[in-house]
């Protein structure tokens, strides 16, 4: 039998959902959407946009870092690469209920609303 002495494994992280265009259509049309995180550049973020969609600057990773880790956040970026980083990121702050956007913002436009140009 091996000893342990004590030490348990380190916790699990929790794992990071992916959540399609129209499945995030209806979570923002629900009572209490989540926070939407557009992790794009400000040119990016200002040719296309989610309506809702605030951009990750240092004052807004601030303020998500002050939430309960239980928060629901909802990580978007073109094609879905960056916002999985950044879910990733806030992961590793012990976050607990984190979603990315599959296929982005071009999968939004394509899925949900074609009035958000393509780039």
């Amino acid at each position: 039998m091996r000893r342990t002495h004590g030490l348990s494994p380190p916790p699990a992280f929790a794992p990071i959902h992916t959540l399609s265009a129209p499945e995030l259509k209806a979570r923002l049309a629900q009572g209490t959407p989540p926070h939407l995180v557009d992790v794009r550049t400000e040119e990016e973020h200002a040719l296309a946009r989610i309506e809702g969609a605030r951009l990750l600057d240092q004052a807004y990773h601030d303020e998500l870092l002050g939430l309960d880790r239980g928060t629901e956040i909802v990580f978007h970026c073109h094609h879905g690469i960056r916002s999985l980083q950044a879910a990733e990121y806030f992961r590793r702050h012990g976050f607990t209920n984190l979603y990315n956007l599959d296929g982005g913002i071009e999968a939004w436009s394509v899925l949900v609303d074609p009035g958000v140009p393509r780039y």
